[in-house]
């Protein structure tokens, strides 16, 4: 196997790795009751889903440094990009698995009545953090690997275009958000993700499957 599939292998397999965190969504459900942190039962779901977000933080800048390489030898500012917003998004991640990680211990520590306010401002201040880290970063990081890839023939055109058509949707669906238009959880941010979605998951599954296509900028790599 040559270095470069390796890598596309590697960059691959961490894309998909990424996916690891769907399941939050129904884990976290919980957390967004008033009165979770007055409550009583295992916190398993919410350490659960931690975990996964840690993971998915963690691959994250692990597909933007794997292929920093190759997509360098395209545009290095881009490249140096698309590592710098994908750090960004992870150190959202992390902040919020932060917030809903204070609720978890105040929760434990038997904290009463007076923490109410402070659970239900954690839990909103995770949304909001949720926002930019997992919703607004993946434009940045969509439109700088969508336009790498789009000059390089690294892969079909057809992906990079889905990452095109994707970080405008989410982008609309943000500011709907944002600006109190719909809801988090609802059917416009639901549709307005799928296109990203399926960038990268063809994207890691193709890379890993099929690695790169033949292009100029790697033609010494091979």
């Amino acid at each position: 196997m040559s270095p470069l599939r390796k890598t596309a292998l590697v960059a691959g397999v961490l894309y998909l790795l990424t996916f690891v965190s769907i399941p939050t969504l129904a884990l976290y459900g919980s957390v967004h009751d008033p009165n979770y942190i007055v409550g009583h039962g295992p916190d398993t779901a919410l350490l659960v889903g931690g975990v996964l977000e840690v993971i998915v933080a963690l691959a994250g800048i692990g597909t933007a440094v794997v292929l920093y390489p190759v997509l360098k030898r395209q545009n290095e500012a881009a490249a140096l990009g698309l590592v710098g917003s994908r750090v960004l998004e992870a150190a959202g991640i992390l902040a919020g698995v932060a917030c809903l990680l204070t609720i978890v211990s105040l929760r434990q520590a038997g904290a009463g009545p007076d923490a109410l306010v402070t659970g239900q401002t954690l839990a909103v201040l995770y949304d909001r953090i949720n926002l930019l880290s997992q919703s607004l970063m993946p434009i940045v990081n969509d439109l700088l690997l969508g336009y790498l890839l789009y000059k390089s023939r690294l892969v079909p055109r057809v992906l990079p275009w889905l990452a095109f058509i994707g970080a405008a949707l989410l982008l609309v669906s943000d500011a709907a958000v944002l600006f109190g238009v719909v809801e988090r959880v609802s059917v416009l941010p639901a549709i307005a993700v799928l296109p990203v979605a399926l960038f990268e998951f063809s994207l890691g599954v193709y890379l890993t499957v099929k690695g790169f296509k033949p292009s100029p900028i790697t033609a010494d790599m091979v």
